[in-house]
């Protein structure tokens, strides 16, 4: 019996037009969350990148030498992806949703806690690069397995008409961790005078991380494994053989448009929100408050965004949605960069309407999550999502700061030629819609 099969027979005590109910919005509101408090915990570091630089390298390192090795540690995080995210998606197909759900907070929380509370170069040398990267290739392996983990779990908990819904409401949830991030550092950076950020002052966002991290683990503890996966447990239809083997062997066109679909989320958030605010500093020289409070209106509309995605791809299926906010990234963010280089006077609405097409990651998932069957779907959506995170997140800091010295519009010419990778995804998904129907039981 193949998979397809398998998941149609765990779906049929489902009705598939059963309305969200108190436990869903349980298990949602829940699952944003502890998504948002981990996410926050690894987006930080990007926030303090100047300040973590000039503390963990060389007083004599030119300064171009040191941002791209800060920025190198920050890929190297998502350089961990991967193997965290494969490891614990074999374990989640093969042990349990929710027992992997646990384990991602935990491998996020040590090690941001113990940047905090880490020697810098000054003290220890050569050492403080070295134990700062071992902390973000901890920090990597657990937010591999927490997104897909995390879209799988809310997925699997609400009728199939509401899986645009669930991903978009978690996605709005871990976006949410990157505007505590961006409030966090506005705080930090209007309560104190850069030498006391300087002195310890940066400490102050990983050691409230790390207080986040533990606090998720407690209120995870109230969520309940997915009736889906307790299903095929009942009915023995978990994977046979190695999850990752059955996904490259039987799903490759899936691995390719769901690797697709997260280029552009990758551009989207570390571009456009993540980079932005720094290059903003240092081309047009606004002042880090300003900045960063335009940052945090985007990520607000960013909330906005993905729980309008999320709801028209319900509706109108995933592809119209996905070209839709593809050619709107792309555009509203050629104008806004192209603008503000000359004139910040509207900085705020124009960075606004570009957190708002940034909502596109509300549809990615779903895209993503309805490319596998229930039985090897943990470890396809986290290999394809992961792998893709690694090569086009983790790389693009370095790339877009390399190419920015030769042309200050190459942070556009990228999101815009990666929007362009996102319309024909999207002609992939209406193409093969039926078959991608048929991998979660939706047709």
């Amino acid at each position: 019996m193949n998979t397809e099969q398998n998941y149609s027979e765990t779906q049929q005590d489902t009705p598939p037009k059963r309305k969200i109910t108190l436990e869903d919005v349980k298990t949602l509101s829940l699952s944003a969350l502890g998504g948002a408090l981990e996410f926050y915990d690894f987006v930080i570091f990007v926030y303090f990148a100047n300040v973590v630089g000039s503390l963990f390298f060389p007083a004599d390192m030119p300064e171009w030498m040191r941002q791209v090795q800060t920025y190198g540690i920050f890929a190297a995080g998502y350089l961990a992806r991967p193997l965290g995210g494969i490891i614990m998606a074999h374990f989640g197909d093969l042990l349990g949703r929710k027992r992997m759900f646990m384990l991602s907070i935990f491998l996020m929380a040590v090690p941001t806690m113990a940047i905090g509370l880490m020697p810098t170069y000054e003290s220890i040398g050569l050492a403080a690069p070295l134990l700062l990267l071992l902390c973000r290739v901890l920090q990597g392996a657990a937010i591999g397995g927490e997104a897909p983990g995390a879209w799988v779990f809310v997925t699997e908990h609400v009728s199939k008409r509401h899986i645009g819904l669930a991903c978009g409401t978690l996605s709005a949830g871990l976006v949410a961790g990157i505007l505590i991030g961006s409030l966090v550092a506005t705080g930090i950076h209007s309560a104190y005078s850069a030498e006391d950020i300087h002195s310890y002052g940066w400490r102050i966002p990983f050691l409230l991380g790390g207080v986040f991290g533990f606090v998720t683990m407690y209120l995870r503890r109230w969520l309940h494994e997915t009736p889906i996966f307790k299903a095929m447990q009942e009915h023995k239809q978990l994977a046979e053989e190695l999850p990752i083997k059955t996904v490259l062997k039987e799903h490759l066109p899936s691995v390719l448009v769901s690797m697709a679909v997260t280029w552009v989320l990758t551009a989207a958030i570390v571009v456009t929100i993540l980079m932005t605010p720094s290059l903003l500093q240092k081309i047009v020289h606004l002042d880090p408050t300003t900045s960063l409070e335009a940052n945090s209106v985007a990520i607000v509309f960013i909330l906005i965004g993905c729980l309008v995605s999320g709801s028209l791809a319900d509706r109108f299926g995933n592809g119209p949605i996905m070209a839709i906010f593809s050619i709107g990234l792309g555009a509203s963010f050629w104008a806004f960069y192209g603008t503000m280089l000359h004139d910040t006077t509207y900085l705020f609405p124009m960075y606004a309407i570009v957190g708002f097409f940034v909502g596109i990651v509300g549809v990615v998932p779903a895209i993503a999550v309805k490319s596998f069957p229930a039985a090897i779907r943990f470890s396809g959506l986290s290999f394809s999502y992961n792998v893709a995170y690694a090569i086009f997140g983790g790389t693009t800091p370095m790339l877009v700061s390399a190419m920015i010295a030769e042309n200050v519009m190459s942070p556009v010419y990228y999101v815009a030629a990666v929007c362009s990778v996102g319309i024909i995804a999207s002609a992939a998904v209406i193409r093969f819609k039926p078959r991608l129907d048929l991998a979660t039981g939706n047709a």
